[in-house]
Protein backbone atom coordinates (compact mmCIF):
# COMPACT_ATOMS: atom_id res chain seq x y z
CA UNK A 1 0.00 0.00 0.00
CA UNK A 2 1.29 3.45 -0.96
CA UNK A 3 0.21 6.51 1.00
CA UNK A 4 0.23 10.28 0.82
CA UNK A 5 -0.19 12.54 3.84
CA UNK A 6 -2.05 15.83 3.34
CA UNK A 7 -1.83 18.31 6.19
CA UNK A 8 -4.53 20.97 6.09
CA UNK A 9 -4.02 24.34 7.70
CA UNK A 10 -2.90 27.81 6.64
CA UNK A 11 -0.94 28.09 9.90
CA UNK A 12 1.41 25.39 8.58
CA UNK A 13 2.12 27.36 5.41
CA UNK A 14 2.74 30.53 7.42
CA UNK A 15 5.30 28.72 9.55
CA UNK A 16 3.33 29.31 12.74
CA UNK A 17 3.51 25.60 13.61
CA UNK A 18 5.63 22.71 12.35
CA UNK A 19 4.13 19.74 10.52
CA UNK A 20 5.08 17.15 13.12
CA UNK A 21 2.00 15.07 12.28
CA UNK A 22 3.45 14.01 8.92
CA UNK A 23 6.70 12.99 10.61
CA UNK A 24 4.84 10.91 13.19
CA UNK A 25 2.54 9.24 10.67
CA UNK A 26 5.37 8.41 8.26
CA UNK A 27 7.24 6.60 11.02
CA UNK A 28 4.15 4.68 12.15
CA UNK A 29 3.13 3.74 8.59
CA UNK A 30 6.62 2.44 7.85
CA UNK A 31 6.24 0.08 10.80
CA UNK A 32 3.26 -1.64 9.15
CA UNK A 33 4.73 -1.74 5.66
CA UNK A 34 2.95 1.27 4.12
CA UNK A 35 5.13 3.33 1.79
CA UNK A 36 4.82 7.11 2.13
CA UNK A 37 5.97 8.80 -1.07
CA UNK A 38 4.55 12.31 -0.72
CA UNK A 39 3.82 14.90 1.96
CA UNK A 40 1.49 17.75 0.97
CA UNK A 41 0.47 20.86 2.90
CA UNK A 42 -2.63 22.81 1.85
CA UNK A 43 -4.14 25.94 3.34
CA UNK A 44 -7.74 26.24 4.50
CA UNK A 45 -9.10 26.54 0.99
CA UNK A 46 -11.57 23.98 -0.46
CA UNK A 47 -10.56 24.52 -4.09
CA UNK A 48 -6.87 23.95 -3.44
CA UNK A 49 -7.65 21.00 -1.17
CA UNK A 50 -9.77 19.43 -3.94
CA UNK A 51 -6.88 19.78 -6.39
CA UNK A 52 -4.52 18.17 -3.87
CA UNK A 53 -6.92 15.25 -3.42
CA UNK A 54 -7.12 14.68 -7.18
CA UNK A 55 -3.33 14.69 -7.48
CA UNK A 56 -2.93 12.33 -4.51
CA UNK A 57 -5.46 9.87 -5.95
CA UNK A 58 -3.23 9.42 -9.00
CA UNK A 59 -0.27 8.22 -6.93
CA UNK A 60 -1.54 6.78 -3.64
CA UNK A 61 -3.85 3.98 -2.45
CA UNK A 62 -4.27 5.65 0.94
CA UNK A 63 -4.59 9.38 1.59
CA UNK A 64 -4.36 10.53 5.20
CA UNK A 65 -5.55 14.02 6.12
CA UNK A 66 -4.66 15.85 9.33
CA UNK A 67 -6.44 19.01 10.45
CA UNK A 68 -9.54 20.86 9.40
CA UNK A 69 -12.03 18.92 11.53
CA UNK A 70 -12.73 21.70 14.04
CA UNK A 71 -15.81 23.88 14.64
CA UNK A 72 -14.85 27.06 12.76
CA UNK A 73 -15.61 28.16 9.21
CA UNK A 74 -12.07 27.52 7.97
CA UNK A 75 -12.28 23.84 9.07
CA UNK A 76 -13.38 22.39 5.73
CA UNK A 77 -11.62 19.05 5.36
CA UNK A 78 -14.55 16.70 5.84
CA UNK A 79 -16.91 18.95 3.87
CA UNK A 80 -14.54 18.93 0.90
CA UNK A 81 -13.95 15.18 1.06
CA UNK A 82 -17.68 14.46 1.42
CA UNK A 83 -18.35 16.36 -1.80
CA UNK A 84 -15.40 14.65 -3.49
CA UNK A 85 -16.69 11.14 -2.73
CA UNK A 86 -20.34 12.04 -3.32
CA UNK A 87 -21.51 11.58 0.26
CA UNK A 88 -23.36 13.73 2.79
CA UNK A 89 -22.38 14.62 6.33
CA UNK A 90 -24.36 13.05 9.16
CA UNK A 91 -24.20 13.45 12.94
CA UNK A 92 -22.40 10.76 14.89
CA UNK A 93 -24.39 10.31 18.09
CA UNK A 94 -21.47 9.12 20.22
CA UNK A 95 -19.33 12.08 19.17
CA UNK A 96 -22.21 14.50 19.84
CA UNK A 97 -22.74 13.01 23.30
CA UNK A 98 -19.01 13.38 24.04
CA UNK A 99 -19.15 17.06 23.08
CA UNK A 100 -22.28 17.72 25.16
CA UNK A 101 -20.78 15.91 28.16
CA UNK A 102 -17.61 18.01 27.93
CA UNK A 103 -19.48 21.31 28.06
CA UNK A 104 -21.70 20.08 30.88
CA UNK A 105 -18.71 18.92 32.90
CA UNK A 106 -16.74 22.15 32.41
CA UNK A 107 -19.75 24.40 32.99
CA UNK A 108 -19.19 26.21 29.69
CA UNK A 109 -21.86 27.26 27.22
CA UNK A 110 -21.80 25.23 24.00
CA UNK A 111 -22.21 27.26 20.83
CA UNK A 112 -24.04 25.82 17.83
CA UNK A 113 -20.87 25.49 15.73
CA UNK A 114 -19.45 22.99 18.23
CA UNK A 115 -22.02 20.47 17.00
CA UNK A 116 -20.27 20.64 13.62
CA UNK A 117 -17.45 18.58 15.08
CA UNK A 118 -19.81 15.62 15.49
CA UNK A 119 -20.52 15.48 11.74
CA UNK A 120 -18.95 12.57 9.84
CA UNK A 121 -18.98 11.46 6.23
CA UNK A 122 -21.91 9.14 5.60
CA UNK A 123 -20.85 5.48 5.52
CA UNK A 124 -17.41 6.08 7.00
CA UNK A 125 -15.86 4.08 9.82
CA UNK A 126 -15.76 6.50 12.75
CA UNK A 127 -12.51 6.72 14.73
CA UNK A 128 -13.33 7.84 18.29
CA UNK A 129 -11.51 10.86 19.69
CA UNK A 130 -10.70 10.06 23.32
CA UNK A 131 -8.59 13.21 23.78
CA UNK A 132 -10.73 15.83 22.06
CA UNK A 133 -14.06 16.40 20.33
CA UNK A 134 -13.83 15.84 16.58
CA UNK A 135 -13.86 12.13 15.62
CA UNK A 136 -11.72 10.78 12.82
CA UNK A 137 -12.98 8.83 9.81
CA UNK A 138 -11.90 6.02 7.50
CA UNK A 139 -13.57 5.96 4.10
CA UNK A 140 -13.30 3.27 1.43
CA UNK A 141 -13.98 4.07 -2.22
CA UNK A 142 -13.49 1.93 -5.29
CA UNK A 143 -9.84 2.89 -5.76
CA UNK A 144 -8.73 4.86 -2.71
CA UNK A 145 -8.87 4.85 1.07
CA UNK A 146 -9.27 8.17 2.90
CA UNK A 147 -8.41 8.65 6.56
CA UNK A 148 -9.30 11.90 8.33
CA UNK A 149 -7.52 12.70 11.59
CA UNK A 150 -7.62 15.79 13.85
CA UNK A 151 -4.77 18.29 13.67
CA UNK A 152 -3.66 18.61 17.32
CA UNK A 153 -0.94 15.97 17.88
CA UNK A 154 -2.25 15.08 21.35
CA UNK A 155 -5.52 14.02 19.67
CA UNK A 156 -4.16 12.64 16.39
CA UNK A 157 -1.44 10.36 17.76
CA UNK A 158 -3.53 8.30 20.21
CA UNK A 159 -6.38 8.10 17.67
CA UNK A 160 -4.06 6.68 15.03
CA UNK A 161 -2.35 4.29 17.47
CA UNK A 162 -5.61 2.88 18.81
CA UNK A 163 -7.93 2.99 15.80
CA UNK A 164 -6.28 4.24 12.61
CA UNK A 165 -3.49 1.70 12.43
CA UNK A 166 -5.90 -1.23 12.81
CA UNK A 167 -8.27 0.19 10.17
CA UNK A 168 -5.44 0.33 7.63
CA UNK A 169 -4.07 -3.11 8.45
CA UNK A 170 -7.52 -4.64 8.03
CA UNK A 171 -7.50 -3.47 4.40
CA UNK A 172 -3.96 -4.55 3.54
CA UNK A 173 -3.60 -7.62 1.34
CA UNK A 174 -0.39 -8.85 2.96
CA UNK A 175 -0.73 -11.53 5.62
CA UNK A 176 2.75 -10.77 6.91
CA UNK A 177 3.16 -9.50 10.43
CA UNK A 178 5.45 -6.52 10.81
CA UNK A 179 7.29 -6.22 14.11
CA UNK A 180 9.84 -3.62 15.08
CA UNK A 181 12.16 -2.81 17.95
CA UNK A 182 14.04 0.41 18.67
CA UNK A 183 17.51 0.19 20.22
CA UNK A 184 18.77 3.32 21.97
CA UNK A 185 22.44 4.34 22.24
CA UNK A 186 24.26 7.15 24.01
CA UNK A 187 27.89 8.21 23.87
CA UNK A 188 28.42 7.33 20.21
CA UNK A 189 27.66 9.52 17.21
CA UNK A 190 25.45 8.50 14.29
CA UNK A 191 28.37 8.48 11.84
CA UNK A 192 30.57 6.39 14.13
CA UNK A 193 27.81 3.87 14.83
CA UNK A 194 27.02 3.57 11.13
CA UNK A 195 30.68 2.95 10.33
CA UNK A 196 30.88 0.13 12.87
CA UNK A 197 27.78 -1.66 11.52
CA UNK A 198 28.01 -0.57 7.85
CA UNK A 199 28.08 -4.15 6.56
CA UNK A 200 24.83 -4.92 8.43
CA UNK A 201 23.19 -1.84 6.93
CA UNK A 202 24.38 -2.64 3.40
CA UNK A 203 23.33 -6.29 3.52
CA UNK A 204 19.92 -5.72 5.09
CA UNK A 205 16.76 -6.98 3.45
CA UNK A 206 14.55 -8.56 6.08
CA UNK A 207 14.92 -7.48 8.85
CA UNK A 208 15.74 -3.88 7.93
CA UNK A 209 17.82 -1.57 10.15
CA UNK A 210 17.23 2.19 10.11
CA UNK A 211 19.51 4.60 12.04
CA UNK A 212 18.12 7.86 13.40
CA UNK A 213 19.99 10.61 15.24
CA UNK A 214 18.12 12.32 18.06
CA UNK A 215 19.22 15.04 20.47
CA UNK A 216 22.60 13.73 21.58
CA UNK A 217 21.53 10.12 21.02
CA UNK A 218 21.31 7.54 18.25
CA UNK A 219 18.56 4.99 17.72
CA UNK A 220 18.33 1.95 15.48
CA UNK A 221 14.93 0.65 14.42
CA UNK A 222 14.96 -3.05 13.46
CA UNK A 223 11.88 -4.11 11.48
CA UNK A 224 11.06 -7.69 10.46
CA UNK A 225 8.27 -9.17 8.35
CA UNK A 226 6.96 -12.68 8.79
CA UNK A 227 3.63 -14.47 8.81
CA UNK A 228 4.37 -15.56 12.37
CA UNK A 229 4.89 -12.96 15.12
CA UNK A 230 7.29 -15.11 17.13
CA UNK A 231 9.40 -15.77 14.04
CA UNK A 232 9.58 -12.03 13.30
CA UNK A 233 10.66 -11.29 16.87
CA UNK A 234 13.33 -13.99 16.68
CA UNK A 235 14.68 -12.43 13.47
CA UNK A 236 14.90 -9.08 15.25
CA UNK A 237 16.65 -10.68 18.22
CA UNK A 238 19.34 -12.16 15.99
CA UNK A 239 20.10 -8.80 14.37
CA UNK A 240 20.07 -7.04 17.76
CA UNK A 241 22.63 -9.53 19.09
CA UNK A 242 24.88 -9.00 16.08
CA UNK A 243 24.74 -5.21 16.45
CA UNK A 244 25.29 -5.14 20.20
CA UNK A 245 28.31 -7.42 19.92
CA UNK A 246 29.93 -4.36 18.35
CA UNK A 247 28.32 -1.36 20.07
CA UNK A 248 26.70 -2.87 23.15
CA UNK A 249 28.74 -0.66 25.48
CA UNK A 250 26.70 2.33 24.26
CA UNK A 251 23.28 0.61 24.43
CA UNK A 252 20.96 1.67 27.23
CA UNK A 253 17.35 0.74 26.42
CA UNK A 254 14.48 -0.04 24.09
CA UNK A 255 11.71 1.83 22.27
CA UNK A 256 10.36 4.94 24.05
CA UNK A 257 12.54 4.83 27.13
CA UNK A 258 15.07 7.54 28.03
CA UNK A 259 18.30 7.80 29.98
CA UNK A 260 16.41 9.38 32.85
CA UNK A 261 13.77 6.62 32.91
CA UNK A 262 16.45 3.93 32.91
CA UNK A 263 18.30 5.71 35.72
CA UNK A 264 15.13 5.97 37.81
CA UNK A 265 14.41 2.26 37.36
CA UNK A 266 17.72 1.40 39.02
CA UNK A 267 17.36 4.03 41.74
CA UNK A 268 13.90 2.71 42.60
CA UNK A 269 14.98 -0.93 42.55
CA UNK A 270 17.91 -0.20 44.86
CA UNK A 271 15.98 2.29 47.01
CA UNK A 272 18.56 5.03 46.49
CA UNK A 273 18.03 8.77 46.91
CA UNK A 274 19.55 11.67 44.99
CA UNK A 275 20.24 15.36 45.53
CA UNK A 276 21.49 17.76 42.87
CA UNK A 277 23.51 20.98 42.79
CA UNK A 278 23.05 22.65 39.42
CA UNK A 279 24.86 25.65 38.04
CA UNK A 280 24.82 25.80 34.23
CA UNK A 281 21.85 23.38 33.96
CA UNK A 282 19.71 25.69 36.12
CA UNK A 283 17.50 22.93 37.58
CA UNK A 284 17.07 21.05 34.30
CA UNK A 285 18.26 17.75 35.79
CA UNK A 286 15.68 17.97 38.57
CA UNK A 287 13.01 19.06 36.10
CA UNK A 288 13.70 15.98 33.95
CA UNK A 289 13.49 13.77 37.02
CA UNK A 290 10.18 15.21 38.21
CA UNK A 291 8.67 14.76 34.72
CA UNK A 292 8.52 11.03 35.55
CA UNK A 293 5.83 9.85 37.95
CA UNK A 294 6.85 8.27 41.24
CA UNK A 295 10.13 10.14 41.52
CA UNK A 296 9.38 11.56 44.97
CA UNK A 297 10.93 8.53 46.68
CA UNK A 298 14.21 9.10 44.82
CA UNK A 299 14.70 12.85 44.37
CA UNK A 300 14.99 14.49 47.78
CA UNK A 301 15.75 17.95 46.46
CA UNK A 302 18.46 20.19 45.14
CA UNK A 303 19.85 23.67 44.64
CA UNK A 304 20.23 25.91 41.61
CA UNK A 305 23.53 27.56 42.48
CA UNK A 306 24.12 29.76 39.47
CA UNK A 307 26.23 32.47 41.09
CA UNK A 308 29.50 32.08 42.94
CA UNK A 309 27.78 33.48 46.04
CA UNK A 310 25.10 30.77 45.97
CA UNK A 311 27.70 28.04 45.53
CA UNK A 312 29.45 29.25 48.68
CA UNK A 313 26.36 30.03 50.77
CA UNK A 314 24.04 27.20 49.74
CA UNK A 315 26.44 24.40 48.85
CA UNK A 316 29.40 25.15 51.12
CA UNK A 317 31.91 25.38 48.29
CA UNK A 318 35.09 26.84 49.75
CA UNK A 319 35.84 30.40 48.72
CA UNK A 320 39.46 29.36 48.22
CA UNK A 321 38.33 26.66 45.76
CA UNK A 322 36.67 29.23 43.53
CA UNK A 323 39.52 31.71 43.86
CA UNK A 324 42.17 29.09 43.10
CA UNK A 325 40.48 26.81 40.59
CA UNK A 326 37.38 28.67 39.43
CA UNK A 327 33.82 27.34 39.12
CA UNK A 328 34.55 25.59 35.81
CA UNK A 329 36.74 23.05 37.53
CA UNK A 330 36.96 19.52 38.80
CA UNK A 331 37.42 20.75 42.35
CA UNK A 332 34.23 22.83 42.30
CA UNK A 333 32.21 19.94 40.82
CA UNK A 334 33.50 17.55 43.50
CA UNK A 335 32.63 19.88 46.37
CA UNK A 336 29.18 20.63 44.97
CA UNK A 337 28.28 16.94 44.59
CA UNK A 338 29.61 15.89 47.98
CA UNK A 339 28.23 18.84 49.92
CA UNK A 340 24.71 18.66 48.48
CA UNK A 341 24.61 14.95 49.29
CA UNK A 342 25.62 15.60 52.88
CA UNK A 343 23.29 18.57 53.30
CA UNK A 344 20.21 16.66 52.16
CA UNK A 345 21.25 13.29 53.59
CA UNK A 346 20.98 11.34 50.32
CA UNK A 347 22.79 8.30 48.97
CA UNK A 348 23.97 10.16 45.86
CA UNK A 349 24.89 13.73 45.05
CA UNK A 350 25.31 15.03 41.51
CA UNK A 351 26.53 18.41 40.33
CA UNK A 352 26.75 20.36 37.07
CA UNK A 353 29.07 23.31 36.60
CA UNK A 354 30.67 24.83 33.54
CA UNK A 355 30.36 27.20 30.60
CA UNK A 356 27.11 26.63 28.70
CA UNK A 357 27.95 29.30 26.16
CA UNK A 358 27.96 31.13 23.91
CA UNK A 359 30.81 32.95 25.64
CA UNK A 360 33.83 31.43 27.41
CA UNK A 361 33.93 31.46 31.22
CA UNK A 362 37.08 31.79 33.30
CA UNK A 363 39.12 31.27 30.15
CA UNK A 364 37.37 27.95 29.46
CA UNK A 365 35.65 27.59 26.08
CA UNK A 366 31.87 27.29 25.79
CA UNK A 367 30.82 23.68 26.22
CA UNK A 368 33.35 22.93 28.97
CA UNK A 369 31.33 21.11 31.64
CA UNK A 370 32.24 19.27 34.83
CA UNK A 371 29.83 16.74 36.32
CA UNK A 372 30.46 15.65 39.88
CA UNK A 373 29.12 12.44 41.44
CA UNK A 374 29.27 11.56 45.11
CA UNK A 375 28.19 8.23 46.61
CA UNK A 376 27.87 7.87 50.37
CA UNK A 377 31.00 6.24 51.79
CA UNK A 378 33.06 6.75 48.61
CA UNK A 379 35.36 9.49 47.31
CA UNK A 380 33.57 11.86 44.94
CA UNK A 381 34.38 11.72 41.22
CA UNK A 382 34.14 14.29 38.44
CA UNK A 383 33.88 13.87 34.68
CA UNK A 384 34.86 16.46 32.07
CA UNK A 385 32.78 17.15 28.97
CA UNK A 386 33.83 19.21 25.98
CA UNK A 387 30.59 19.88 24.15
CA UNK A 388 30.14 21.70 20.87
CA UNK A 389 26.79 23.30 20.28
CA UNK A 390 24.38 26.08 21.20
CA UNK A 391 23.82 27.08 24.81
CA UNK A 392 20.59 25.20 25.49
CA UNK A 393 21.78 22.18 23.56
CA UNK A 394 24.83 22.02 25.82
CA UNK A 395 22.62 22.25 28.90
CA UNK A 396 20.36 19.41 27.71
CA UNK A 397 23.29 17.20 26.74
CA UNK A 398 24.91 17.84 30.13
CA UNK A 399 21.81 16.43 31.82
CA UNK A 400 21.86 13.36 29.57
CA UNK A 401 25.54 12.81 30.32
CA UNK A 402 24.79 13.15 34.03
CA UNK A 403 22.22 10.34 33.73
CA UNK A 404 24.64 8.32 31.60
CA UNK A 405 27.51 8.63 34.10
CA UNK A 406 25.26 7.74 37.03
CA UNK A 407 23.93 4.71 35.14
CA UNK A 408 27.50 3.57 34.45
CA UNK A 409 28.46 3.95 38.09
CA UNK A 410 25.41 2.06 39.32
CA UNK A 411 25.71 -0.77 36.80
CA UNK A 412 29.35 -1.26 37.81
CA UNK A 413 28.45 -1.68 41.49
Amino acid sequence: MNAEIIAVGTELLLGQIANTNAQYLSARLAEIGVNVYHHTVVGDNPERLEKAICQAEERADLIIFTGGLGPTKDDLTKETIAIHVGKTLVADELALKTILDYFTKTGREMTENNKKQALVVEGSKVLPNEHGMAPGMFISTENTYFMLLPGPPHEMQPMFRKYGRAAIMNEMESTERIESLVLRYFGIGEAQLEEVIIDILEEQSNPTVAPLAEDGEVTLRITARHENKEAALEMIKEVEKKINERVGQFFYGYNDTSLMKELLKILEARKLTVAAAESLTGGLFQSEMTAVTGVSTMLIGGVVCYSNHSKIELCDVKKETIETHGVVSEQCALELAENIRKKLGTDIGISFTGAAGPDPLEGQPAGTVWIGISFKGEPAKARLLKLAGARNGNRKRSVKYGCHFLLQELLDK
